[in-house]
C-alpha cells in the first residue's frame, strides 16, 4: 500500500526549483501557479535568498507548489487515484495533500494556499511570537513544561518531537528550563502557527476557504487535526469524505495543532507499505524512519530522486507511473 506525503513549512531553500525547471513541462507548470498565487514562484524558487522565502505569504505558495511540481513528474498523466492509496500533508502540506486527492487542481491549491499565506502574515506580523521544536524527553513532561511555559504544543510529530510555539518570553523560559532529556530548538518562522495568535487569520482565511471550489477526495486523505481520514468523517456520504470538510478543516487548522503522530498512527493502521515524500522532502522521511517501523520510504528533493520514487511506487502500488513508461 503506497501513501503520499506533502512536507510543511521551514521544508523551502534557495534555489530548489533551478533542477525542476530543467525538465519538460515544468516552466509552464509554474508559470500556471505562479498566476494563481500571484507571486512569481520561478523567481523565488531559483533567485530569491533564504530570509526572502522564509516570508510566510511566500515560503507556503512556494512549499505547494513544489510538491505539485514533483508529483507531475511522478505520475504524469495517470491521475494519481490510479496510484496512490492515501495521502496526508503536514500543516501547509494538507493543501498540497488535498490537490493529490483531487480535492483541488494545481492551480486552485496554489491560489487558496496563498489566501492562506497572507492571512497568516498579517497575524504574525501583528504580534511577535514564534516556535521551537522540543526534540527527546518523556512525552507527558515535554506536554506540561510547555504549558507551564505559557505556550501551545503546535505539532506533535511524533518520533520524540513536539513544537512549541507562542510568545517569545515564554519559549525564552522553555530554552532555559527544558524537560529533562529533551532539547529546546528555535525554529526560523514568523510566528506561532496552530495557535491562538493564529485568530485574526482563521477570521480573514475561513470565509475564503469555506467558499472555494471543491471536489470530493478520489483518494484516502487524512486530516491534521486527529489523524482520521476524510471518509471516516463523512461516513457513508462518500467513499474518500467530502470536498466541503476538508475546506471546513482546512480553515480551522490555521489555529489547531497539527497532530502529525496521529496522521503516522493511521498510516500503520491502513497497512502503509510504502511512502513517498513529494518535493522538497526529507522532515517527514525523516519522521517516518523513526516511527513507520517496516514502512519503506523515499523524500523526493531533486529530479535526481524520481526513479527511486518511481521504483518504490511500482513495488508498492502495483502500477508503473507513466513519467517513467
Amino acid at each position: 500500500m503506497l501513501a503520499v506525503v506533502c512536507p510543511g513549512q521551514g521544508s523551502q531553500s534557495p534555489a530548489m526549483f533551478a533542477p525542476w525547471l530543467e525538465l519538460p513541462g515544468v516552466p509552464d507548470q509554474l508559470a500556471r501557479l505562479s498566476q494563481a498565487a500571484e507571486i512569481d514562484l520561478v523567481a523565488h524558487g531559483t533567485t530569491s535568498d533564504a530570509d526572502t522565502i522564509r516570508d510566510t505569504a511566500v515560503a507556503q505558495p512556494l512549499l505547494v507548489a513544489a510538491s505539485l511540481v514533483a508529483a507531475a513528474q511522478l505520475f504524469g498523466d495517470r491521475p494519481a487515484a490510479d496510484v496512490v492509496d492515501v495521502t496526508a500533508g503536514h500543516s501547509v502540506g494538507e493543501l498540497a495533500a488535498a490537490s493529490v486527492a483531487g480535492v483541488f487542481d494545481d492551480a486552485g491549491a496554489v491560489a487558496l494556499v496563498s489566501h492562506r499565506a497572507r492571512a497568516m502574515a498579517q497575524a504574525a506580523a501583528a504580534a511577535e511570537s514564534g516556535m521551537a521544536a522540543v526534540v527527546g524527553g518523556d512525552p507527558a513532561e515535554v506536554l506540561a513544561a510547555i504549558e507551564a511555559a505559557g505556550l501551545w504544543p503546535a505539532n506533535v510529530n511524533g518520533g520524540g518531537q513536539v513544537v512549541a510555539a507562542g510568545a517569545h518570553d515564554g519559549l525564552a523560559r522553555l530554552a532555559e528550563d527544558p524537560p529533562a532529556r529533551a532539547r529546546v530548538i528555535p525554529l526560523q518562522v514568523a510566528g506561532a502557527f496552530h495557535t491562538p495568535f493564529m485568530d485574526s487569520a482563521r477570521d480573514a482565511f475561513t470565509p475564503v476557504a469555506t467558499g472555494w471550489a471543491a471536489t470530493d477526495p478520489s483518494v484516502t486523505l487524512l486530516s491534521n487535526a486527529d489523524g482520521a481520514s476524510y471518509a471516516t468523517i463523512a461516513g457513508d456520504a462518500s467513499p474518500h469524505g467530502r470536498g466541503a470538510d476538508v475546506l471546513a478543516r482546512l480553515a480551522a487548522q490555521v489555529v489547531a495543532p497539527v497532530r502529525w503522530d496521529l496522521c503516522q498512527e493511521t498510516l500503520l493502521e491502513l497497512g502503509v507499505t510504502g511512502l513517498v515524500e513529494l518535493a522538497p522532502g526529507g522532515v517527514l522521511t525523516g519522521l517516518a524512519r523513526r516511527t513507520l517501523k517496516g514502512v519503506e520510504t523515499v523524500a523526493i528533493k531533486t529530479p535526481d530522486d524520481l526513479e527511486a520514487a518511481r521504483d518504490l511506487v511500482a513495488r508498492h502500488s502495483g502500477v508503473r507511473p507513466e513519467a517513467d513508461a
